[in-house]
């Protein structure tokens, strides 16, 4: 039997005494033994499988690590360090617009739970306004139940439509618009249509949630006959035993999803209203990921957050924000003018020890050269490769210098500081160690040097000689293909520029789907997808025909692409390095855990100016009306001049527009304004052609405002 790797065991007295226990290895885990070679390593499991432990009364907990927890924890703290405000998430109030307003939008890439293309779907479908529909959706959203969303949403929109086979059934599934959503309504309707006593009740929740399938077939002739007994009809009687049956194919209970739902929400409120501390930190959390870390750079860029690269004088191990050169921040967004600056962490081959030797010698000043780098920084935790690599990502950019300039003068640089640092570490002083006794000004003078390379102290320093002057970093510098080359290569991503920001909008408007989203379509579908061609290599084949394999990478992910016979040889010349294409393919999911795609079609992506422009209109008037869709309805009504039947057809005009967005009606009377807040049944689609229609049936009674 397997063992499970989160499953703990617990019991009032010793284990021994209870069930046979025996020793198994633990895979995962290697330690050193006393001659440091790695030793397998064994922990105690019990033998008998979870069945029979449950069985015999013990209880078993599955302690289940999460990421999203600390990535939490993370985010509190970047914005502590970036504003100094101090978050408590215990507290975050639940009823925070913009938080449902981001949600109500599926803009919920990065919210635990909420992530996939198929949940942004479900949530522009719900567009939630309460915490009680993120938890409905963190159980809806699952197979079986899913089948009942849109069910949900037409609930939500509109109470009044929700039907009930039997009346009792309104008070058990009325907060969820008539659908049993959770386990425990499930227990619910046993206990008053079928008439199960409270055990009974629960031993069908449990057979229904461990899809106990047998035993839920001892209990249905019980279950049938109790509905009976309390004035059921048989019809309706076996229509609730077939929804026991289909919620046993995978459904929540509500205390779970609620966990779950508390989860999604306090990502969610951060994400909303602290966008760049959020990012930072989930960022971070995925730095040991190759796919990741661009797709969620990709996701900040698309939110107005600028990446910023590594710096060797900023820097810290994980993503960290920096203010925007915009200055103050926003009340209703306090983090929206925050940047993120790439963690030193994530450039290749510059390890944990390395980021605190830099952190440690820039603390006394910060680095004002390769030269004063390499002369100041540990050589023995940072190497010529780790220091190679900061050059290539744009690590030393506040230093001024090229990188082409500084790869050509690294190897000098380092020996220099090498043989300083040697220098001090035997306490052997050198003659350029001697100062000019002058004033700072007259210091930085000295530095300047002759044509031998050495400073003489002037006149006004009265003496001595200053330590040497470096050859000058040459000044040129790499183009921008090569430049983008380098930074792909130190830490996976374009981070200066990508060739395919200009044509984001227009790309994404001729494709099926971005690559990260390969993943999830079927085996053998067909699909149109874009990108930048970054490695192309032709072989051939063990029949000796042509074949090539390509990567492909767009803003979000990367695939390898398989071209074969007549495709390689009429589209062969679109697959060039750096080339941005469109290619339509067949998805390969043969490889366990890897997405391909044969390549049907390639062609040249390089659209007129025109339809770039187009593109990026039509995604700004997308996204402006799926903001509008969520934000409230904010009407005005001077109490004084309301004529007969105005009220009337306001309700008209707003059942009209059933939809998710709250109404609000500021009454002005004289004794003050009051506002009402409608209830559920009235919210609408908040469009412009409703505020039209408002204004035209209502004037000069009611305006219309974006609330």
């Amino acid at each position: 039997n397997s063992i499970h790797a989160a499953a703990v065991v617990i019991a009032d007295r010793p284990l021994t005494e209870i069930v046979p226990l025996q020793l198994a290895e633990d895979r995962g885990a290697v330690e050193n033994g006393e001659d440091g070679k790695p030793e397998r390593v064994f922990k105690t499991v019990t033998q008998y499988s979870m069945g029979p432990i449950e069985e015999i009364g013990l209880l078993k907990m599955d302690f289940l690590g999460l990421r999203t927890l600390d990535v939490l924890e993370n985010a509190v703290a970047i914005i502590e360090r970036s504003g100094g405000e101090q978050i408590d998430l215990a507290t975050l109030p639940l009823d925070d617009r913009k938080t449902y307003d981001m949600l109500a939008r599926g803009d919920s890439v990065g919210v635990f739970q909420f992530e996939s293309e198929g949940m942004q779907e479900a949530l522009r479908e719900v567009r939630p306004t309460q915490f009680d529909d993120i938890v409905a959706l963190n159980a809806l959203y699952r197979p079986g139940p899913m089948r009942f969303i849109k069910d949900y949403a037409r609930g939500k929109r509109d109470p009044s439509s929700v039907r009930y086979i039997d009346e009792r059934l309104r008070a058990i599934t009325e907060p969820t618009y008539g659908i049993a959503v959770y386990q425990e309504q499930l227990m619910l309707i046993a206990r008053d249509i079928a008439g199960f006593p409270g055990p009974r009740a629960d031993t069908l929740r449990r057979a229904i949630g461990k899809k106990k399938r047998d035993l839920m077939a001892t209990l249905k002739q019980d279950f049938v006959e109790g509905c009976k007994q309390s004035g059921t009809s048989a019809a309706v009687g076996q229509q609730l035993w077939s929804l026991m049956e289909a919620a046993a194919d995978y459904s929540f209970n509500k205390s779970h999803a609620a966990c779950y739902g508390l989860i999604s929400y306090r990502t969610a409120y951060l994400k909303a209203n602290y966008p760049a501390e959020y990012m930072a930190a989930l960022i971070s959390s995925v730095m040991s990921t190759k796919d990741k870390v661009p797709f969620f750079v990709a996701r900040c860029e698309e939110m107005g957050i600028e990446i910023l690269p590594p710096d060797v004088n900023t820097s810290d191990h994980a993503f960290a924000v920096e203010a925007a050169a915009s200055g103050e921040r926003s009340p209703d967004a306090p983090g929206a003018a925050g940047n993120i600056r790439f963690g030193l962490d994530a450039v290749k081959g510059v390890g944990h020890q390395a980021v605190e030797a830099i952190k440690q010698a820039r603390a006394e000043r910060k680095f004002t050269s390769l030269w004063d780098f390499c002369e100041r920084v540990d050589a023995r935790a940072v190497n010529k490769k780790a220091i190679e690599a900061l050059i290539k990502c744009g690590a030393f950019g506040s230093t001024g210098a090229s990188r082409k300039g500084m790869l050509a003068v690294l190897e000098q640089a380092q020996g220099a500081g090498q043989k300083a640092q040697q220098d001090a570490l035997i306490g052997q002083g050198s003659i350029f160690d001697l100062e000019p006794a002058g004033d700072a000004a007259d210091g930085e003078r000295a530095r300047e040097g002759d044509e031998h390379g050495l400073a003489v102290a002037g006149a006004a320093g009265g003496g001595g000689i200053s330590r040497p002057v470096h050859p000058p970093v040459p000044p040129e510098e790499f183009d921008q293909a090569q430049l983008l080359a380098a930074e792909k290569e130190a830490i996976g991503l374009f981070v200066s520029a990508h060739p395919l920001k200009p044509l984001r909008e227009t790309l994404r408007a001729r494709v099926d789907c971005p690559l990260s989203a390969l993943p999830a379509r079927r085996d053998k579908e067909c699909v149109t997808v874009g990108g930048i061609i970054v490695e192309a290599k032709r072989i051939r084949t063990r029949n000796g025909d042509p074949m090539m394999f390509a990567t492909l990478d767009d803003l979000s992910g990367a695939v390898e692409v398989l071209v074969f016979g007549g495709a390689l040889a009429e589209h062969e010349a679109a697959l060039a390095v750096d080339e941005v294409v469109l290619v339509k393919g067949r998805v390969d999911h043969k490889e366990a855990g890897k997405t391909c795609l044969v390549a049907q079609t390639v062609e040249r992506f390089a659209p007129p100016a025109e339809e770039i422009a187009r593109a990026r209109a039509q995604a700004r008037a997308q996204s402006q009306a799926a903001i509008a869709l969520a934000r409230p309805l904010h009407l005005r009504v001077d109490a004084g001049r309301i004529g007969d039947g105005a009220i009337e057809e306001l309700k008209a005009a707003i059942e009209d527009c059933p939809g998710s967005a709250e109404v609000l009606l500021d009454v002005h009377t004289s004794a003050g304004t009051r506002t009402l807040r409608f209830g559920a049944a009235y919210r609408v689609q908040h469009t412009a052609t409703l505020r039209a229609e408002l204004e035209h049936a209502l004037a000069p009674f009611v305006s219309a405002a974006a609330g």
